[in-house]
């Protein structure tokens, strides 16, 4: 019985979900708030269990060596909620400094290794490979990526020489925006069909049950 009311509550709130193709509605309402408050919920106590108790609480009640030294972001993160009361609220900006900056920094050495890097080297290929297949995937890359980084070139007015390259430039973004857009659209076609997936197996599940 406990089996066969999940699967109906999963399926109920699938359908509700579904229900705004047809527009707006409360069914729709009540199982976004669910997912939201759930999630909430979830991340709230993922982030005590995992993150606070056992990381700082746990270490420090521990005595574990340099645990003293998490006191430090354990004060930050007080410091994160005095923006609920308006006459220290200034105090918090010295852990959202703290945060945006640290943030900014993996950020950009992330990008700049992780992506930008590996772009370049990516790029730096061969025009004759000895296989005329090869060579022109070689040749289509280059051009897509010399031609578009001339389109953002805005120091100079595109016209002549210029325009004509970045028009190509701007072909090859398009191709590639078209590119992951489709991509988008598969895989939200995809996690269509896993729920249209899951209805089905519920049926049959209720109807093997009863």
């Amino acid at each position: 019985m406990i089996q066969a009311f999940g699967i109906w509550v999963a399926a109920g709130l699938t359908l509700c979900i579904f229900s705004f193709l047809y527009g707006d509605n409360p069914f729709y309402k009540f199982a976004e708030h669910l997912y939201v408050g759930y999630s909430a919920g979830y991340w709230l106590i993922y982030t005590w269990h995992f993150t606070i108790k056992l990381m700082v609480i746990q270490p420090i009640a521990e005595k574990q060596p340099g645990s003293l030294m998490l006191i430090i972001p354990l004060i930050f993160g007080f410091l994160m909620l005095t923006r609920w009361f308006p006459r220290i609220a200034w105090l918090s900006r010295w852990s959202i400094a703290f945060t945006v900056g640290i943030g900014a920094g993996l950020v950009l050495t992330g990008a700049i290794h992780g992506y930008i890097l590996p772009q370049v080297k990516a790029t730096l290929l061969p025009l004759w490979t000895g296989k005329w297949i090869t060579s022109v995937n070689n040749f289509i890359i280059v051009a897509g990526v010399l031609t578009t980084l001339i389109y953002f070139y805005f120091s100079k007015e595109h016209k002549g020489a210029i325009g004509k390259t970045a028009k190509i430039g701007i072909m090859f973004i398009m191709v590639a925006f078209g590119a992951s857009f489709g991509y988008t659209v598969m895989a939200r076609i995809s996690l269509l069909i896993g729920r249209f997936e899951f209805l089905k197996e519920a049926i049959l599940k209720l109807a093997h049950f009863f």
